[in-house]
């Protein structure tokens, strides 16, 4: 793969990329970045640069709120590949099975009952992963 360009704020980017190495784990993020193509390359470094370098690092929120947060939206959202990675972030960022449960409740009372069937299912899949 050719690199399209480099990140525009090198700074901010490594920042980034350390964020979400510790929420997201080093595997996950090395393998998205070394796996990323000439089509996607630009994605990944716009989503390590300004969600994980610029958002998940400012100090207005703790990670585990920033957790609660994205779990709410991205069930509500119903993107099941991205909850599922946020599960498991969430867990590394300190919340339990049971908060976790009751975001998904929250959800199912403002978002609808589908998204938080579909939720639970994806939440009990990374724990089985995790083996929690």
């Amino acid at each position: 793969m050719t690199r399209p360009y480099a990140p525009k704020n090198q700074e901010l980017f490594d920042q980034g990329l350390a964020m979400r190495r510790q929420v997201l784990g080093t595997e996950y993020v090395d393998a998205s970045i070394k796996n990323a193509t000439d089509f996607n390359i630009e994605m990944q470094e716009l989503v390590t640069q300004y969600c994980w370098g610029d958002v998940w690092n400012r100090p207005g929120l703790e990670r585990k709120t920033r957790s609660f947060l994205n779990l709410a939206m991205l069930a509500a959202l119903n993107r099941p590949h991205e909850l599922k990675l946020h599960v498991r972030g969430a867990i590394n960022n300190g919340l339990t099975k049971d908060e976790i449960k009751e975001v998904f409740l929250q959800v199912a009372i403002y978002c609808g009952v589908p998204a938080a069937i579909d939720s639970f299912r994806v939440a009990s899949e990374v724990f089985k992963e995790m083996n929690i």
